[in-house]
């Protein structure tokens, strides 16, 4: 399973969701959807304006978690 820390890097920014949101130029609500791994998925071009605004790579912000059987759905 793919994670996004991206509610981590926030605040260790000390960012909100909106100034992040403009920055990268998506919607606050996408932000939230990335914040709360509820994405689909992710442009690459939205994601590289992530890692600058983030000063990062993109394994900073999303990172793959192995997943039993049971939690497979």
């Amino acid at each position: 399973m793919i994670r996004c820390r991206l509610s981590v890097l926030l605040a260790e920014r000390q960012l909100s969701v909106q100034d992040f949101a403009e920055a990268v130029g998506i919607t606050p609500a996408n932000v939230t959807k990335l914040k709360n791994d509820r994405a689909k998925a992710v442009r690459f071009s939205t994601l590289e304006a992530m890692c600058r605004v983030l000063d990062c790579q993109p394994g900073d912000i999303l990172t793959r978690e192995d997943v039993g059987p049971s939690d497979e759905g």
